[in-house]
């Protein structure tokens, strides 16, 4: 048996043994960064410090608080809250207890969230503030189960007094003293568990109808834990930046990897901190959706557009030779093991680092090694330029249903515009249409209360349908190329992957937010584009539109130019059935806010199509249907 086999196979029943292991072994190595405001509440954060044995300390009073509570094993906690460093220690103190995390958006409405609750069965809600403990509040009546609510910010903990509502402060106090009396109750639990019981409930945020409990069991964060460590992506000397939604699987087995390597995880779920955070925190690895990496290069070329015409020309020379190199190195690696390029294109290529690449590693802290994305796809073209530019984006995939990390593309060996290779301990398989079908510990139990959607997705003999449809070279590296259900039939029988379409026009236009190909049953496709706030204002100001609002601004007729010049660009590398004759361009951005995405930032293109089905009857109307 080989050392990553022994590994996995010998793996503990769940992370909460494994968080118990890393105490025992590395007690006084640092865990966990988090922001503490300055006092005034201008200027920059200071950063606090955990060690592990800190942190237990903390996941035990939280353990034994829920146990005071009558919280018992596989009975669910909810948490509603921002990512923080309380979030994941909450999370751990409800796996200590031998309970069940249910993960809630803090973005969430009320409805869904008292349907999240009340589905799960939640026994009580850990939630962030006043905020999150008034949606429970308006919808107790419809929550019998609901016992009790803690609130994190200790202000925000107003009781009505009857004892539902208690801060995390005292919910660990009462901890303290249950340990008093029972010392060995969060040991004496995490022996007792078993790999089969249930972990954690993640609701799908659902770009369709209500979202789906996925049920989790322990084995599965353990194996995911395990096989993160034995990949070698990550050491015990890395800082991780961590501040994706921990309600969100990717997010979650970000912590299930921490607790396994036992590296330092820096965690601030602040988006809008992100960009002062990185030189600060300095870290080697982080993992982010493609959306930030799209805002990043968008605002790098709206920066370099400011500067004038000849440093505009400097980046757009730089970014045609990171990607270049890029690709030249990255073929040389899949063919020889070696990442080379001829002598001309290395001299071009240290030039550009000079001039441009230095200083977009530096914004990003000077240290990265790695960057995961995962969640959607990110356009090959803008993986390349990061590429060739020194910051590394290894591109991953997974499900909820898969607990996050299935596929990851290895340290030097990445291919740009593949998802990696298959974690070891997964099984894959590609059916005949073309869709992956997994098997192995990561996959879920099935869908809480719903057995018949269930078994639409999850066979008998545990291979798990993704509705993903892809296609997987002969040394293992797999490449989505759409989701089953999106692609598109036009009324000439042509296929379409939307997907790679608009993962194209976003490498050719620094300007999109975002982009949905349409054409299904049509016989010709078109575009809905929303343009990004940032660098669309930047470009009215240098064409003598400032003081334009953002939508009037990309309504106007130049605007529509502009893009129009960049559709044409885009149509001259699609076959002929591809090209996009038609497109509106959004009167706003699409956000979280308006339901467009899911708070993961993934497209709900049913809710997009409904809400601007009049741009999209504009663009049809007249064409012949055949």
């Amino acid at each position: 048996m080989s050392e990553t086999q022994t590994l996995i196979e010998t793996r503990p029943p769940s992370v909460a043994t494994l968080f118990l292991e890393r105490v025992a072994a590395t007690p006084d190595a640092e865990a966990y960064r988090h922001p503490v405001p300055s006092e005034s509440g201008e200027g920059p954060d200071g950063w606090k410090s955990l060690t592990w044995e800190q942190a237990a300390k903390r996941v035990y009073a939280i353990a034994a608080g829920l146990m005071d509570l009558g919280v018992r094993p596989e009975e669910r906690v909810a948490i509603a809250a921002e990512t923080s460093v309380d979030w994941i220690l909450g999370d751990l103190g409800v796996l200590c207890a031998g309970a069940a995390t249910t993960t809630v958006y803090p973005s969430t409405n009320a409805e869904e969230t008292a349907f999240i609750l009340a589905d799960s069965g939640s026994r009580v809600l850990i939630a962030e503030n006043a905020a999150q403990l008034a949606k429970a509040r308006e919808r107790r009546a419809e929550l019998p189960e609901l016992a009790h609510v803690v609130v994190m910010a200790p202000g925000d903990a107003v009781d009505a007094g009857d004892g539902w509502v208690l801060s995390l402060d005292e919910l660990e106090k009462r901890g303290v003293a249950y340990l008093e009396q029972h010392p060995t109750a969060v040991t004496d639990v995490v022996a007792s568990l078993t790999k089969d019981q249930l972990a954690t409930l993640i609701y799908t945020s659902g770009t369709t109808g209500r979202p789906k409990g996925v049920r989790l069991a322990h084995d599965a964060w353990a194996y995911m834990a395990r096989a993160i460590e034995a990949i070698d992506l990550l050491d015990e000397n890395d800082v991780q930046y961590l501040w994706l939604p921990l309600a969100h699987v990717f997010g979650k087995v970000l912590t299930a990897g921490h607790i396994a390597v036992g590296h330092v995880t820096a965690v601030d779920g602040r988006v809008d901190k992100i960009i002062e955070n990185l030189p600060v925190v300095r870290p080697t690895y982080m993992a982010a959706v493609p959306r930030i990496f799209e805002k990043v290069y968008n605002g790098v070329a709206a920066r370099a557009r400011e500067g004038g015409a000849a440093r505009y020309r400097i980046f757009q020379w730089a970014a045609e030779v990171a990607r270049e190199y890029a690709k030249t190195t990255q073929n040389t690696m899949r063919l020889t093991g070696v990442a080379k390029a001829p002598a001309g294109l290395r001299a071009k290529h240290a030039v550009a680092d000079r001039l441009v690449y230095a200083k977009l590693r530096e914004a990003f802290g000077g240290r990265l090694r790695a960057c995961v994305s995962g969640s959607a796809a990110l356009a090959p073209e803008i993986g390349y330029f990061f590429s060739g530019a020194g910051i590394h984006i290894l591109e991953g995939y997974g499900l909820t249903e898969s607990s996050a990390a299935s596929f990851v593309n290895p340290g030097e060996a990445y291919r740009t515009g593949t998802v990696g290779k298959a974690l070891p301990g997964l099984e894959v398989r590609v059916a005949e249409d073309g869709e992956i079908l997994l098997r192995g510990p990561g996959i879920m139990q099935g869908y809480h209360k719903l057995p018949e959607q269930t078994a639409e997705v999850l066979e008998p003999d545990g291979w798990f349908h993704t509705g993903d449809i892809g296609e997987l070279s002969p040394d293992g590296f797999l490449k989505i190329t759409d989701r089953k259900k999106d692609l598109i039939k036009t009324s000439g029988g042509k296929y379409i992957a939307p997907a790679e379409v608009e993962g194209q026009f976003k490498a050719v236009c620094p300007f999109v937010s975002n982009i949905i190909v349409l054409g299904g049953g049509r016989n010709f496709c078109s575009a809905l584009i929303a343009l990004d706030e940032p660098a669309i204002l930047g470009w009215a100001k240098e064409h003598g539109l400032e003081g334009r609002s953002y939508q009037e601004v990309v309504t106007g007729d130049a605007v529509r130019e502009l893009v129009s010049g960049y559709v044409d660009r885009l149509n001259e590398g699609l076959q002929r059935w591809q090209q996009i004759r038609q497109f509106r361009v959004l009167p706003r951005d699409l956000d979280v806010e308006h339901g467009d995405l899911t708070p993961s930032l993934k497209l709900k293109r049913p809710v997009v199509e409904r809400e601007f089905a009049g741009l999209i009857d504009e663009m049809y109307a007249g064409s012949r249907e055949a």
